[in-house]
């Protein structure tokens, strides 16, 4: 079985080499969604997830007659999405908004992953970074990031404004920022956000 599936791709690579629209879209049908929660998970966000995925594979289309379909177009493909990983890292160096943003969402993955993509030291320290919050912070993230209640819930059940939702969320990030900088290393957090991205 998986030798047939191995040369129905080779197959497709080949075809799409030629130009086959057909074999582009069945290599599509097949990897976007696989790719698409890849990168869900670390953004959190669909519109920035599919404008990647479009450039991802217009990129793919464009440099069709390049790959060799013998030779690893998982591996080809996955690299072409965490370049485009690493690309949106230097946007986010300029951009504190979209720092915000990737620590939201780093957090709520670390918490929710399985364990075995970190070690208990690497989840320790985000469990202490939100245990170090004020209640009031700390029951709205969870809220928020890990229950997925959008903020006009959480401001009903709390009896408190949308705006105050929003800053104190914004708040809680930078306090968590704030405590991991201030209580580890910098290879910890390096490698926090990192494997956000690389993870499967």
């Amino acid at each position: 079985m998986k030798e047939e599936a191995y040369f129905d791709e080779a197959k497709l690579l080949e075809e799409m080499k030629q130009d086959s629209s057909a074999a582009f879209n069945q290599l599509y049908s097949k990897y976007a969604p696989v790719l698409y929660q890849r990168l869900l998970r670390l953004l959190k966000n669909p519109e920035s997830v599919e404008e990647i995925l479009q450039d991802v594979f217009l990129k793919l289309w464009n440099k069709r007659k390049e790959i060799i379909p013998d030779k690893g177009f998982k591996a080809f493909i996955y690299r072409m999405v965490d370049n485009m990983a690493i690309d949106l890292f230097r946007k986010i160096g300029r951009d504190k908004a979209l720092q915000l943003e990737l620590w939201a969402a780093s957090i709520s993955f670390c918490v929710s992953t399985e364990e075995h993509l970190f070690n208990k030291e690497k989840t320790r320290m985000v469990q202490e970074a939100i245990q170090s919050l004020s209640p009031k912070r700390r029951e709205i993230l969870i809220q928020c990031k890990f229950e997925d209640k959008s903020y006009k819930e959480v401001a009903e059940m709390m009896g408190i404004s949308v705006s105050t939702v929003s800053n104190q969320l914004v708040s809680a990030m930078k306090d968590i920022k704030a405590y991991i900088v201030r209580n580890y290393r910098e290879d910890y957090i390096i490698n926090l956000v990192f494997i956000t991205v690389l993870a499967f």
